[in-house]
């Protein structure tokens, strides 16, 4: 048996998270629902911004966090075993990135560097529960192919990768390293392609991996829709399901599709309130590549990302935030 159900890679933020009003992010002018790459000073100015606009009001939270780190924090929630690859700085928010993510129980060996500090996203969070999110990189940035440790990859049943990298070079690098490790030893590799704009700037490398390597593919309905130039949900699950054998696609409170052997498989959606959407895809994809590792059908493994999902974005923050009992996971996977 492989040690790791879940080997993941990606940046290493942490995450402070802030709610604002529609008014201030209008004011500040970052798209909404979206990510962008900024600095430091421009994040700090924001937050500056932000306290002078709420006052007393004015709280964040912090986590460690980004895209694929969710997502393995979400495994090791249910009781997976996980491991992680990403770079953090040697620096107070290094240490506690570190910390939270082995205090999971998660796996994480890559040493911190000296030279640069840990990359940070500040996630403004509206009161309609869309996230915003701003990002500097940083030292996360850094991380290269000399990180990717193959013996781990190898001893791992699945290898869950994060568009982000595909932003900058060494991360590229380090991304593209670790889907040839785990080809050589016949890891299946999962894919995440984690934002709208990425496809609009390297679809074509998306699709050569979907078309590749990859064993199992998540997106969100805006990003299948394109991904595949298609509009229908049903259609756009056929189109990538033509190249990858396994695709999971979200469609928010409406459920989501998996794909599979030619079929169609519909997961219903688990009704919300919801909060913060931050991390709502990740942990979907933490509960899918939980259930399928640990004995679960497709269907069932849809069931417990969806719920997952879920709890997530009925409140405010990326995790889950608890521990899941065996039990209650069999609960929620149903027959």
């Amino acid at each position: 048996m492989p040690r790791y159900d879940v080997f993941g890679i990606g940046n290493a933020l942490v995450d402070i998270q802030a709610e604002v009003s529609e008014k201030f992010l209008t004011a500040v002018r970052f798209p909404k629902g979206g990510m962008t790459l900024v600095d430091e000073e421009t994040q700090g100015a924001v937050l500056t911004a932000l306290k002078e606009a709420r006052g007393e009001d004015f709280a964040i939270t912090r986590c460690a966090g980004a895209s694929a780190a969710n997502t393995v924090a979400g495994v090791a929630d249910l009781g997976g075993r996980a491991a992680y690859c990403g770079k953090v700085g040697d620096d107070e928010l290094g240490g506690f990135f570190l910390k939270d993510m082995r205090e999971l129980g998660v796996a994480i060996e890559v040493p911190p560097a000296a030279e640069k500090l840990t990359g940070t996203c500040v996630c403004l969070i509206t009161p309609d529960a869309e996230r915003t999110m701003l990002t500097s990189l940083s030292v996360s940035g850094a991380l290269a192919a000399d990180d990717v440790d193959a013996a781990e990859i190898a001893d791992s049943e699945y290898l869950y990768v994060e568009g982000y990298l595909f932003a900058g070079d060494s991360t590229r690098a380090a991304a593209e390293r670790a889907i040839e490790c785990a080809v050589e030893a016949k890891t299946k590799i999962a894919f995440t392609v984690s934002d709208p704009f990425l496809i609009d700037i390297h679809r074509q490398k998306f699709l050569e991996l979907i078309k590749g390597p990859v064993d199992l593919l998540f997106c969100n309905l805006e990003e299948a829709r394109a991904l595949t130039t298609l509009d229908d949900p049903v259609a756009c699950a056929h189109e990538l399901h033509r190249h990858c054998a396994n695709v999971c696609l979200t469609m928010g409170g409406d459920g989501s599709l998996i794909m599979l052997d030619g079929q169609v498989v519909p997961i219903e959606g688990t009704p919300v309130d919801a909060v913060d959407t931050t991390g709502a895809g990740d942990n979907y994809a933490a509960g899918v590549l939980y259930g399928i590792t640990n004995g679960y059908s497709w269907k069932q493994a849809g069931r417990i990302g969806n719920r997952i999902a879920a709890e997530v974005v009925a409140k405010f923050g990326a995790r889950l935030g608890r521990r899941v009992t065996a039990e209650e996971v069999a609960e929620i996977a149903g027959e």
